[in-house]
């Protein structure tokens, strides 16, 4: 059954993304003109948003019966006066959900005529809302960082992917299938089009709110082993599901347009013992200047928005690697170099603020939280070569954290005695350095068939001021059959 539904969700992508190169070939009208369908709508946008805190609580209230959901003016009051504290959710929660709950506030806006910075204030404001109002929680301090700005990565990238499915001159069967597509991967644009009678409503026009973007789709299905090198015996195997996309020209002219260009990488296990979701990265640029372009060269600078997720479960009692860093946002130097045989050179080099960041603790366990909360530096570098028609193509990748947890717990603590609902540490008193290499060697079998192998290594050091610093090693090897689109 498993491979069936990946048999037909291939097929069912070929069709979607051949057709809508084949617009952006031809020249096709690909967006909406009409100012009624463009203009702000801050009525809708505000209901969406409230209302998916009002439909969240009420399932957490009385399908789940969830303490946190037990609100009343008391727990407000409090909520107020206490203000924000580091809170002790697990990573799953604190560093995804939160962002894609972050996501659906800021695409109640974006679905709703307001543009990327626009819509960032509801993402922010939302979240707010949730903090103070709606959990008998005190506020959270990573909560309130995580979800509007992860959410803002998040949100733009399921918006202009949703925005890729929409064409209004279909009907029937397809018609039906382009709009699930679109509620299936931004669910507030879906929500909005089905309001505002979009969803079946034909135009000479596709809809779309962006104007014939090219992209390109990688889908993978692999075989996975991951070890931790200092037990070897734990090695892990299992498969998994890749997706790969590329929106928009790297090497594009000047603009200011957020997420005009972005990259999108994610990874779900279907390995034993393993998170579903293992890895999720962004990379969406906010402002591009082209510095140098000519037949052979070009050099692009610009500001890059950042979203990076890691996750691993216990193996042989020991985590691999964990760590993940929502809100991170710095500068970006891109290089290509076309040599005379048609092969093609590009590198990369980023250097970013985390602003908020989480990396496993050795020590630290409160509640469901076993990371320490934290921010400081990331440098990221790159580069790969591939033959001419993507013959062959070797990458090799690193990236460098520098994280720093700043507000730790006293060494005299008296863990017995604590709360966690009012412990208000990021973790231990702890800098971490965290180095993730990959290398990466893709063949051609097929047409658009590749064949692909990389090794990841990820090396962490943590040094604790009043616990014994520690350091981890773990190796991850992919096997893996590739479809390009």
């Amino acid at each position: 059954m498993l491979r069936l539904l990946s048999l037909l969700g291939l097929l069912l992508i070929k069709q979607f993304v051949v057709a809508a190169n084949r617009d952006v070939e031809c020249g096709c009208i690909d967006s909406i003109k009409e100012e009624s369908y463009e203009a702000n709508k801050p009525l809708e946008a505000v209901l969406l948003t409230s209302g998916i805190n009002w439909g969240v609580w009420a399932f957490d209230r009385y399908a789940l019966k969830a303490d946190y959901a037990m609100i009343s003016a008391k727990t407000i009051g409090e909520n107020f006066s206490k203000g924000f504290v580091w809170d002790n959710d697990k990573l799953e929660t604190n560093m995804f959900m939160h962002p894609y709950h972050g996501s659906l506030y800021f695409n109640a806006a974006r679905s709703n005529g307001f543009n990327f910075w626009q819509s960032s204030l509801f993402a922010l404001g939302g979240s707010a809302m949730w903090e103070y109002v709606m959990e008998s929680e005190y506020p959270s301090t990573n909560d309130i960082i995580a979800t509007p700005i992860g959410g803002m990565a998040l949100g733009e990238v399921f918006y202009r992917t949703s925005d890729l499915f929409i064409d209004e001159r279909t009907t029937g069967g397809e018609r039906f299938i382009r709009e699930l597509s679109v509620f299936l991967i931004s669910p507030m644009r879906g929500i909005t089009r089905i309001i505002n009678g979009d969803a079946w409503h034909k135009r000479m026009s596709t809809g779309r709110s962006f104007n014939n973007t090219k992209f390109n789709v990688d889908f993978s299905l692999g075989f996975r082993m991951i070890d931790l090198k200092d037990i070897r015996s734990g090695a892990n195997f299992g498969f998994f599901l890749e997706l790969d996309l590329e929106y928009g020209d790297r090497f594009s002219v000047t603009t200011a347009i957020p997420y005009d260009y972005f990259s999108l990488q994610t990874r779900l296990n279907v390995q034993k013992s393993q998170p579903i979701l293992g890895q999720l990265n962004i990379t969406g640029r906010l402002i591009n200047r082209r510095l140098v372009h000519d037949e052979k060269n070009t050099f692009n600078v610009g500001l890059f928005q950042h979203y990076d997720y890691y996750n691993t479960d216990t193996l042989n009692n020991k985590i691999p690697y964990r760590f993940s860093i929502p809100a991170s946002l710095g500068g970006g130097a891109l290089f290509q170099h076309l040599d005379t045989y048609g092969g093609a050179f590009d590198c990369y080099a980023h250097i970013n603020g985390v602003i908020l960041g989480a990396i496993k603790s050795d020590y630290y366990q409160v509640d469901a939280r076993d990371y320490n909360i934290s921010s400081g530096l990331n440098l990221k570098i790159g580069a790969q070569y591939k033959l001419k028609n993507d013959v062959l193509r070797i990458s090799l990748s690193h990236n460098y954290y520098k994280l720093f947890t700043w507000q730790g717990y006293n060494n005299d603590i008296e863990w017995d005695l604590i709360d966690a609902k009012t412990l208000n540490v990021q973790g231990d008193n702890s800098h971490s350095s965290l180095n993730v290499t990959d290398v990466e060697l893709e063949a051609k079998v097929l047409k658009n068939l590749f064949m692909r192998v990389s090794v990841m290594n990820v090396l962490r050091n943590t040094d604790y001021k009043y616990l014994k610093d520690i350091s981890s090693n773990s190796c991850e090897c992919r096997f893996m059959l590739t479809y390009r689109f």
